[in-house]
């Protein structure tokens, strides 16, 4: 049955500066650039306004600056739909991602956490009712880890799914992985986790993610689909969508954001994951971060023109 319970997202909030240039400048070089670009991005608020975009209630947890970013971020969020009630606001910069993007597609990236990093336990405890109100959490790593610790272990406690995005890819303690509803990494995180090559049949690693204590996993395979897996031995194949990609920033961001929508919409893991793919192939097909990320009536009309691969 659907619920109208908010989806509540735990993260990261960044503004992207992207400079486009025809090389990635060496350590001393100037290069000029052809193109210059700024979106809002970091993959806590990709994710809320993914399920923001979709049509779902949606609230935020997180922490902006207090400088001219802070506001501008802040403002997108609303605009997108996404609640801000539980985004506080710290003393200096807000986060920011530096990337310089050359002709080839390559790019380097610099990250500078700001107020991200400021995101503590504190911030839960402050928004408790938030999280006790949620239909499900979602949280990524790219804010500090005593704070995904606690946020793991307080929607356990209360009875609240929890969907990890563990990326970027770090160690985690062991009650994140016995906590967490849904473990969904992609096929470089997977490796990581699983402690694997890479070359290992999906539902190899997913044999070695239920090893760590994981109770769901969803394993994002890019232009494979993805792979989920409930118990030992039961997984199934989500099949990928044919679309021609553009840029594949923020796909997993919007692939998390319509998973816990399509659990939202009382659809099955199943069935939300394909949701998820559909939503993830229409993001590809376009430039950007959130601007990328489609809203249900693309979604519904993409499903009606596109059969999967």
């Amino acid at each position: 049955m659907p619920s109208k319970k908010p989806i509540v997202v735990v993260g990261s909030i960044n503004l992207d500066l992207v400079a486009v240039a025809t090389k990635i400048p060496s350590v001393g070089e100037t290069v000029i650039g052809s193109d210059f670009q700024i979106h809002p991005g970091g993959k806590g608020a990709n994710q809320a306004v993914a399920a923001a975009r979709l049509g779902h209630p949606v609230q935020m947890i997180g922490r902006l600056g207090n400088d001219a970013f802070g506001t501008q971020l802040r403002s997108h969020l609303e605009k997108a739909g996404v609640g801000t009630a539980g985004v506080a606001t710290s003393e200096g910069p807000s986060g920011v991602a530096l990337i310089v993007v050359s002709s080839k597609g390559e790019n380097s990236i610099v990250v500078a956490p700001g107020a991200n990093a400021r995101v503590t336990p504190q911030d839960l405890s402050a928004n408790l009712e938030m999280i006790r109100g949620a239909g499900v959490v979602l949280a990524q790593l790219e804010i500090p880890l005593e704070t995904i610790d606690e946020l793991a272990q307080i929607c356990a406690r209360e009875g609240v799914p929890l969907i990890l995005d563990p990326a970027p890819a770090r160690e985690l303690p062991q009650a994140v992985f016995e906590h967490a509803t849904w473990f969904t990494p992609n096929e470089t995180e997977a490796a990581f986790y699983a402690g694997q090559s890479g070359s290992e049949s999906p539902g190899r690693v997913a044999e070695v993610l239920f090893d760590r204590g994981c109770r769901g996993i969803l394993l994002k395979l890019g232009s494979r689909g993805a792979y989920l897996a409930t118990r030992r031995g039961h997984g199934e194949a989500v099949q990928a969508f044919a679309v021609t990609a553009v840029d594949t920033t923020a796909a997993g961001d919007a692939f998390n954001g319509a998973f816990a929508v399509g659990l939202m919409l009382g659809k099955s893991p199943g069935e939300s994951a394909a949701f998820a793919a559909a939503v993830g192939a229409i993001s590809v097909t376009r430039a950007g971060a959130q601007p990328s990320i489609p809203t249900m009536a693309e979604v519904e009309d993409f499903l009606r023109k596109h059969s999967r691969t």
